[in-house]
């Protein structure tokens, strides 16, 4: 994947925002990667991000962090990206059997300008809800368990940067769909969106990514990015229809059998 030339300058900024937006209490540096370890559903706020190529070999590295997951009862992820360091980090952790999962896109939108509200269905309305609100909602949704509901709503909580979240109701009550945003300076962050099955192919979550992303506009936004995961296509053409286009790819590497986790 090549990022257009116009979308390059930001590439660096856009991870860092994503860095910060998915940033628990539970974290810590270690020979120069960022090991987060919050107990939600998220990989990205329970991963290894390696930021610094460090000092100590690689397979000590590796025993001590595998070492670490195990007194957190956490699965071990590393998260890839064109930014990992040492450069050929991934390939070595193949070279050791460790499994590639995930395989996800990071897409960008350069052209908030161009957003225009559509007209909802008659009797949907949206509705502005705290993060834990938001976090029974998205969970409910997605049939979270009670323990990864907690932690994510404590992140929430703890986050460095702000999070709004909406939920869109049918006239009888009944949850459609759901999106937050994360907004640092000029650069706005989607997040969590999701619609219920029976609500879907209907422009739904479009809709309300739309206008969470005019409304940041609004207030001085100048790029959006997301993340969403390679094989899911129908969300990734919905995003295109919103101005959004592939700026690089991200996966996880697990050894073992952690590979059989839920993605996040």
């Amino acid at each position: 994947m090549t990022p257009s030339a116009t979308i390059s300058p930001w590439l660096s900024r856009i991870e860092e925002a994503g860095l910060n937006a998915s940033a628990p209490s539970e974290q810590r540096l270690f020979d120069g990667w960022l090991v987060r370890f919050n107990p939600g559903k998220a990989k990205r706020a329970r991963c290894v991000n390696a930021l610094a190529p460090g000092h100590l070999p690689l397979d000590d590295k590796l025993a001590q962090l595998q070492a670490f997951y195990r007194q957190q009862d956490l699965p071990l992820f590393i998260r890839i990206t064109p930014f990992s360091e040492p450069a050929d980090l991934d390939a070595r952790l193949a070279a050791l059997g460790w499994t590639m999962i995930d395989d996800t896109r990071v897409m960008v939108c350069l052209a908030l300008e161009s957003l225009h509200a559509e007209p909802w269905p008659g009797g949907q309305t949206m509705h502005e809800v705290d993060g834990h609100t938001f976090v029974e909602a998205v969970g409910g949704l997605r049939g979270s368990p009670p323990a990864q509901r907690r932690a994510q709503a404590q992140r929430l909580a703890h986050a460095p940067v702000p999070y709004r979240g909406v939920v869109l109701r049918d006239e009888h009550g009944e949850l459609l769909a759901c999106a937050q945003i994360a907004v640092e300076e000029d650069m706005v962050g989607l997040y969590d969106v999701f619609t219920a099955p029976p609500a879907r192919a209907q422009g739904l979550a479009r809709r309300l990514c739309a206008l969470l992303l005019m409304q940041a506009r609004d207030a001085g936004a100048r790029v959006a990015y997301l993340q969403v995961e390679a094989d899911n296509l129908p969300a990734r053409r919905a995003y295109q229809r919103l101005g959004f286009s592939n700026a690089y790819a991200y996966h996880y590497r697990t050894p073992g059998d952690d590979a059989a986790a839920p993605p996040g």
